[in-house]
């Protein structure tokens, strides 16, 4: 049963990262700019200013279809770890009160699962 939760929640992890990976290149869902003059708009004019951001999604579509597929699972989830942190604190401290949109708190609790269900794999990384 875990394991059919798992390869449901691998899916829909890796699809998550790919749409919103795919969408900073390709545009076909409208993301709203935050608001001139906050951190938040500082922040990502930073990130776009330096094409750092575009590291950062390829990276994301490399770690979806990484996380999507069970045998590179948690190699994706390696990838992805650090970017989903970043979406955390970003959410946490940059634009507080973005915790709580329904994709952070998807993304962190597919993520949570994932890295439970093969915690016996990453227990041998730091043995």
């Amino acid at each position: 049963m875990q394991n059919k939760i798992a390869l449901i929640a691998g899916g829909l992890l890796g699809l998550l990262f790919i749409v919103f990976g795919l969408n900073f290149f390709l545009h076909f869902i409208p993301m709203p700019s935050p608001a001139e003059g906050t951190p938040a708009a500082a922040f990502m004019g930073a990130m776009y200013g330096s094409s750092y951001l575009t590291f950062v999604k390829v990276l994301e579509i490399l770690g979806g279809i990484l996380v999507a597929v069970p045998k590179t699972r948690n190699i994706g989830l390696l990838v992805l770890g650090p970017i989903v942190i970043n979406i955390l604190a970003f959410n946490t401290f940059v634009a507080p009160g973005g915790l709580t949109q329904p994709p952070v708190i998807l993304v962190a609790v597919l993520s949570a699962f994932l890295l439970w269900a093969g915690r016996s794999s990453f227990a041998k990384l730091v043995n």
